[in-house]
């Protein structure tokens, strides 16, 4: 139990921190790199909940996609940062209105799990026993029986979000070089081959 709950403020320090850092960095990769080692000890606090799924959808999908990803885009493009940050003092009013809206809300969440922790209510769907089944198993179950409807309009809407961004940012240019599968196919041997006569030496095609 002691062990447990020194790994836990461990996690939470790093994590803590790291969160910090990445607001604060000034080099974008560093900022990037401060977000993976979030992620990374944000799956040990999970895995310390008994949530391995959440764990490893952390580890896997946004560490090993996402936070690459803006890794890669960020050191790639030739972005100027400091013409970016001109205009920082211009969004500071709305930005603190909006960070005392998040406030105001985790607030009162924190306050009404203190003052009535029944308020939550029970769950929809009965917990199963962990000790027979995973929890990646029970969610498995739960989400491809009860809400397998929702995950499938889920999977659709997704698809139709990324066909979208591809149509939009697809832009052909004319001069660019492109199969004609259907002109290839109907050729003959007199669309296909050019006979030239009389061609005078060192002159070429």
């Amino acid at each position: 139990m002691i062990l447990t709950a020194l790994f836990f403020y461990l996690f939470a320090t790093v994590t803590i921190g790291a969160a910090f850092m990445v607001i604060t960095a000034r080099n974008p990769v560093h900022a990037v790199l401060f977000l993976i080692l979030a992620f990374v000890n944000s799956a040990g606090l999970f895995m310390l909940a008994g949530a391995e799924f959440l764990a490893l959808l952390l580890i896997v999908v946004y560490v090993g996609a996402v936070a690459v990803l803006f890794l890669f885009v960020v050191m790639m493009l030739d972005v100027d940062f400091a013409e970016l940050r001109a205009g920082y003092l211009d969004y500071l009013p709305i930005g603190g209105v909006i960070g005392l809206i998040v406030l105001t809300e985790l607030l009162l969440v924190v306050g009404s799990w203190i003052v009535a922790p029944g308020a939550i209510g029970e769950p929809m769907q009965p917990i199963p026993d962990m000790d027979k089944i995973s929890n990646i198993r029970a969610l498995g179950d739960l989400l491809y029986t009860r809400y397998v409807f929702f995950f499938q309009i889920a999977g659709m809407v997704l698809l139709v979000a990324m066909i979208g961004a591809i149509v939009l940012t697809l832009h052909h240019k004319e001069k660019a070089k492109r199969q004609n599968i259907g002109a290839q196919v109907a050729r003959n041997p007199a669309t296909a081959i050019e006979v030239i006569k009389n061609v005078k030496p060192g002159q070429g095609l």
